[in-house]
């Protein structure tokens, strides 16, 4: 515990004398007073609303990306409105050409569009906001924000309005968003504002404010101030119900079941308990209108991490996930309604409180009631997790997390480890205000039944983010016995190829990270980086396990194309024995190898774009060639195909065998306005012998409110096209605001 303390205490230092950019000076330096309209403004995208006449206009857009040194080329001008009910923004968008967009498809994101958007955080701690994102089609996007600034997933969900007008110099806005969506103080009378624009033609990102380019477009921490002259409306009760009706008719041919059809129904509801406190409850939820995973070549001899799409475990979804690192998450969503081997489990109904009890303290509470699945047992999951804000961008949190089996006395004496699971843990997290400075001490415990030692998890680490450079180093420790049923942890279990069965291995790693930028002022170039990473394994014991050693270079061009390159060095003490061909496994022994790759990737605004990559090298005791390739055709603003492909071949000596992979996926979308979408997604994948198709048609007849016809096939590569099963899949769900 000596070393997470210690860290503690020079976080606190550096955070007391450190010399850093105020915030509240910031947003001197950029405000907007917001107007009251006595008239609803209509919201058509046309400005022609008397509001819009008077209303205090912001303009003088920095360059954000690829530099934050000037201003814009293009200018954007944007306004601030409201009444009791909504907040209004206006945005008029000069433009020299025509728009260029990737899709009418809501959530499709600002990345790639013509498109502006809307930071707002109304408790104005830059801790935590909302992002609105409307593409010059008027495909909306939305999501909430936190303090890390880690790119935006568009999961979260709200209803609101927008409207966009083409003309031939420029494109407008108007945004209507419910205050009530929004949930805020209401007596705070300066909130975080910043608006943003995407200029994809000339590859510029813009913002009012002037945030660095080594942040993200919509971090919190670089608001301006939208000031209210009154105290805001009073918000209002959010309370949402959305039933849902789903018939689904399967066949399942590989477990020789025969044409089944069941229907189901259910609901979700969200209730505002306070302004800023939500209650959302699922009773029965349904998935099926999800897309699926898109499949990857898995040559690690670890497990896959896919993100989580079930929208009920989207919202304030950083209070639970955001524990641990990338490779060691004591909370992962996609755990509860799944068993071991990644099958589906019934979920009968959960609850989940999140939101703020006070400015600086956000809190979450979960629970999640699963029914029983042939010989799996039905399981209850908690979790509990509080997020206090510390000095002005920092925070310790706190969480605990239990699973608890329903199990009968002969399932419990037959799998004792499975009776429960459960999670404690801390975490300080130290940003400075311009965030520039980072770092984290973190200290978890995991209890099971008869467990009492190397059940533990260790953390600490820094980072440092400039314009030119960027460094991590980052400390673990994980002892063999620390579990997290409701989590993922990359590398604890080790295949052994040998006896067919998962062995535990706790570990302890280090990773650094070290990065330089060039960013050129003017030319063909607008940036060009240089990174070097180490990351070194060892056993339990402090004896070697592993190492990897990279060195990536990356060159960016002004027409968006780009082309990198990178060198690994390997070193393996393999632990047990693996196969990749089927064939005999590698033996246990030290391996060391090297490989190198290049990738370039033209520019995506054109109808046809492509990438292509290949690498070559040693892969243990063998050779690996890898060939990447991807071409797209967009027809805008309506049609995308997307075709990618790659192939790996692996050639060991002697018994160790040889194999060829290949992983095909083509994605077909249609939109055939911002309502009505097909999405066709093929994939053919030979390292799990599997060909699936997925098809949906998704017809949004009102906000937040979809039909939905799913249809779901899938194959084996061997023998070729031989069936497996398919399912055919009708949806309906209504949003009602209560």
């Amino acid at each position: 515990m000596r070393l997470p303390i210690i860290l503690l205490f020079a976080c606190c230092w550096v955070n007391g004398f450190a010399q850093v950019r105020n915030g509240e000076t910031f947003q001197k330096d950029y405000q907007i007073v917001i107007s009251k309209t006595q008239t609803p403004v209509k919201i058509d995208g046309i400005l022609d609303d008397e509001i819009w006449k008077k209303a205090q206009k912001v303009s003088s857009f920095w360059e954000k990306y690829p530099d934050d040194k000037k201003k814009a080329k293009h200018a954007t001008e944007a306004q601030t409105a409201y009444d009791d009910k909504f907040l209004y923004v206006a945005y008029t968008a000069y433009d020299s050409g025509k728009v260029f967009i990737q899709s009418l498809k809501r959530d499709i994101g600002h990345d790639g569009n013509d498109c502006v958007a809307l930071v707002l955080d109304p408790v104005n701690t830059r801790n935590n906001g909302f992002f609105f994102v409307v593409n010059a089609y008027n495909a909306q996007s939305e999501d909430q924000l936190t303090s890390a600034g880690d790119g935006v997933s568009f999961s979260w969900d709200q209803t609101w309005y927008s409207e966009t007008k083409r003309y031939g110099d420029r494109w407008t806005v108007e945004m209507a968003i419910p205050f009530k969506s929004i949930r805020y103080p209401a007596d705070k009378k300066t909130w975080g504002i910043n608006f943003v624009r995407v200029d994809t033609k000339t590859n510029e990102y813009s913002t009012w404010t002037n945030v660095p380019v080594n942040f993200s477009t919509h971090d919190v921490g670089y608001t301006g101030a939208l000031i209210w002259e009154d105290a805001p409306p009073k918000p209002g009760s959010n309370s949402v119900f959305v039933p849902y009706v789903t018939t689904e008719v399967t066949e399942n041919r590989a477990g020789n079941e025969p044409i089944s059809a069941k229907p189901n129904a259910g609901f979700d509801a969200k209730v505002g308990l306070t302004s800023s406190l939500n209650l959302d409850l699922t009773v029965n939820p349904d998935f099926s209108q999800l897309e699926v995973d898109r499949q990857v070549t898995n040559l690690t001899r670890f497990n896959i991490f896919f993100p989580e799409r079930r929208t009920f475990f989207l919202e304030n979804a950083d209070l639970f996930s955001g524990y641990g690192i990338d490779p060691i998450r004591p909370f992962y969503s996609r755990r509860i309604g799944l068993d071991k081997n990644g099958n589906k489990i019934p979920i009968l109904f959960g609850a989940r409180i999140t939101g703020n009890i006070a400015k600086k303290t956000r809190i979450g509470f979960m629970n999640m009631q699963t029914g029983r699945q042939g010989d799996y047992a039905p399981e209850n999951y908690t979790a509990l997790s509080v997020d206090q804000r510390v000095f002005n961008r920092s925070v310790i949190k706190g969480y605990f997390l239990n699973r608890s089996s329903f199990m009968t006395d002969a399932e419990k004496n037959a799998n004792p480890l499975d009776v429960f699971s459960r999670n404690a843990g801390i975490e300080y997290n130290y940003s400075d205000l311009e965030g520039k400075w980072g770092a984290w001490a973190t200290y978890h415990h995991s209890f099971k039944p008869g467990i009492k030692k190397d059940n533990a998890f260790y953390n600490v680490g820094f980072s440092y983010n400039s314009r030119n450079f960027g460094f991590v180093q980052d400390l673990t420790s994980l002892g063999t016995n620390y579990y997290a049923d409701m989590g993922f942890i990359e590398r604890i279990e080790n295949y052994d190829a040998a006896r067919d069965t998962a062995i535990r291995v706790g570990f302890k790693h280090s990773y650094t990270s070290a990065e330089y930028k060039i960013i050129p002022s003017k030319g063909k170039l607008i940036g060009i980086s240089f990174e070097a990473e180490n990351y070194i394994v060892f056993n339990p014991d402090n004896s070697f396990n592993e190492r990897n050693t990279t060195l990536n270079g990356n060159v960016e061009f002004r027409n968006t194309s780009r082309i990198s390159y990178s060198t690994s060095d390997y070193e393996v003490d393999l632990l047990f024995p693996i196969s990749f061909t089927g064939a005999t496994p590698l033996p246990v022994a030290k391996y060391k190898y090297r490989d190198i790759g290049i990738r370039y990737s033209s520019d995506f605004r054109r109808p046809f774009s492509f990438n292509v990559s290949a690498a070559t090298g040693g892969f243990y005791n063998g050779t690996n060639k890898t060939l990447r390739a991807g071409i797209t055709f967009r027809k805008l603003p309506n049609t995308t195909l997307n075709l990618n492909f790659q192939y790996n071949k692996l050639e060991f000596p002697g018994t160790y065998g040889s194999t060829e992979l290949f992983l095909i996926s083509q994605r077909t979308e249609i939109n055939f306005s911002t309502k009505l979408f097909w999405t066709t997604f093929f994939q053919y994948n030979t390292q799990r012998n599997n060909i699936n198709i997925n098809s949906r048609l998704q017809y949004r007849f009102k906000p937040m409110s979809d039909l939905f016809l799913v249809y779901t096939d899938n194959y084996f590569t061997s023998p070729l096209m031989k069936n497996s099963n398919r399912a055919l899949v009708f949806k309906l769900n209504y949003w009602l605001n209560l």
